[in-house]
């Protein structure tokens, strides 16, 4: 079984009228997706123990994990670091990207 990921694009038109366009779109295999989603999680409750959060539940960890591998790959590639190919170097990224999220996160709501 295939499932098919797409990174979109935004316009915006000039009479309001907004257009989702296919940046990036790949496909991945169910093994893939288990992967991708344990990592996430992985990575989301190793944020929330570094952090001092003790993590967020299974699905919490699972999306804190997915929005730090985005917010640490785009810090990465701005600054020019390399944590590495596979799986380490991705959980790298993703933890890095987790705890810097939820130090933002922090500041926003007032919690330390």
């Amino acid at each position: 079984m295939l499932i098919k990921l797409c990174i979109y694009k935004l316009f915006l038109r000039l009479n309001n009228v907004l257009i989702f366009s296919p940046l990036n779109c790949s496909t991945m295999d169910l093994t893939a997706l288990v992967i991708w989603l344990a990592l996430g999680a992985v990575a989301g409750w190793l944020g929330g123990q570094i952090m001092k959060g003790g993590g967020f539940g299974l699905i919490g960890n699972v999306i804190v994990g997915i929005i730090g591998a985005f917010v640490g790959g785009w810090l990465f590639g701005l600054l020019g670091i390399s944590a590495g190919g596979g799986l380490i170097g991705s959980l790298i990224t993703a933890v890095v990207g987790a705890v810097l999220a939820l130090f933002v996160v922090g500041l926003v709501t007032g919690r330390s």
